[in-house]
């Protein structure tokens, strides 16, 4: 992973001071000219070669076309086209081809060298956020630089969290003068990082290797249990850990940026639990696929087929696999589960929870989110052959 490098590192400390000592107008530049020589180096060295780096053209017409939009322009539509263009075609193409071309045995559409920009995912949904709010007029144009620098800014390129130029941008020509504080509690975060990632996310994984056909067939029930809990244990301090060195290094800057998560695991219902995990990507799908499919206001059936495709859009975001979607629909399910209990049996603010209650629904929403890291775990058949495996022996 690129946080656990030395050329991370060698790249973010002499920029942060360089960022820190330069004028206002200056300081986009400086996230412009860093992002871009980490795009190159590290698509260079770690995803697509030099091909992967040729991506980098890809900003380039996202800086050209922002520069277009206005409220209820028809550009703001292009953008958004483009950016689902850019991910469907890199992220989806051989899944997407390979499951029309499955009744004829063949793919004769498959791209042979197909391979992912470097943090497309996270970088393609911070345009189309800029393009919907510019085209619904919730956020200024801002400089050219200003919006370079929001999609240039490397610490958040490869993993997030998922930024807001309306909160971003003013930062960069204003970050916090607080060098003390911000150094202080910067180092100390991307330390934490790293703990979580190397004492327990890797050592984790000894475990973790387990979760393959040929070990399932021949293990326990008990050890299948523990497997996928060191799973969910794993996922969180691997993905939380990448999260921590991503708001250190912006620290640095003295640039906050959105928080990832907030103790998921100790929540007691699944949609507490999506509020706070992955909390800048949870935000995301409501403001730009829930509240646009009609969010709370229709009918209850509608509310409830809304929860269900943001959670398989959230699915097939995180790749693309069968298995993905089915973890989707798995997390969708739950949340329309969740909302026909709230619908049916609404908490009375006059009712104060037992502690008995709580401890139960902690339990029931804790077994329901690990038994589902399985679907995100292992490919769909090897999944559904644990479920079996641990339901019938």
């Amino acid at each position: 992973m690129i946080f656990t490098t030395f050329a991370y590192y060698l790249l973010l400390i002499p920029t942060a001071i360089l960022f820190r000592i330069v004028g206002p107008h200056v300081r986009p530049w400086i996230c412009v000219v860093s992002g871009a020589l980490f795009f190159i180096y590290f698509s260079v060295t770690e995803v697509g070669g030099w091909l992967g780096a040729a991506c980098i053209l890809i900003f380039l017409w996202e800086a050209v076309i922002s520069r277009l939009y206005s409220p209820r322009s028809a550009w703001c539509l292009v953008g958004v086209a483009a950016s689902l263009c850019i991910l469907g075609i890199f992220k989806y193409w051989n899944f997407t081809t390979g499951l029309l071309s499955a009744p004829f045995g063949r793919n004769s559409l498959v791209w042979r060298g197909a391979f992912l920009p470097l943090g497309v995912s996270f970088f393609t949904f911070e345009f189309i956020h800029y393009a919907v709010d510019r085209y619904y007029g919730r956020v200024e144009r801002g400089t050219l630089g200003q919006y370079l620098a929001f999609i240039f800014f490397f610490p958040t390129l490869v993993a997030g969290p998922i930024k807001r130029f309306q909160y971003f941008g003013p930062g960069v020509e204003q970050p916090s003068t607080d060098w003390p504080a911000d150094w202080n509690r910067g180092i100390t975060r991307i330390l934490v990082g790293l703990a979580k990632k190397f004492a327990v996310a890797d050592l984790l994984t000894s475990v973790t290797d387990h979760l393959n056909r040929a070990d399932i067939a021949a293990a326990s029930r008990g050890a299948l249990i523990v497997w996928i809990l060191a799973y969910a244990c794993k996922i969180y301090f691997d993905f939380s850990a990448y999260s921590d060195i991503a708001i250190g290094s912006a620290r640095l800057f003295g640039i906050r940026i959105p928080e990832n998560f907030d103790w998921p695991y100790a929540r007691t219902n699944i949609t507490e639990f999506w509020r706070r995990w992955h909390r800048s990507l949870w935000r995301w799908l409501v403001d730009y696929v829930f509240v646009p499919l009609g969010g709370s206001r229709g009918s209850r059936l509608s509310v409830y087929v809304n929860l269900l495709s943001v959670m398989l859009i959230s699915g097939l975001w995180h790749g693309a696999g069968l298995n993905f979607i089915a973890w989707g629909a798995w997390h969708g399910s739950l949340l329309v589960i969740h909302r026909l209990w709230t619908d049916w049996r609404p908490l009375r603010e006059d009712r104060t929870p037992t502690f008995v209650g709580l401890a139960a629904s902690w339990g029931v929403t804790f077994a329901a989110v690990t038994l589902g890291w399985a679907l995100f775990a292992m490919d769909l058949p090897t999944a559904l052959f644990y479920y079996r495996r641990l339901i019938l022996g």
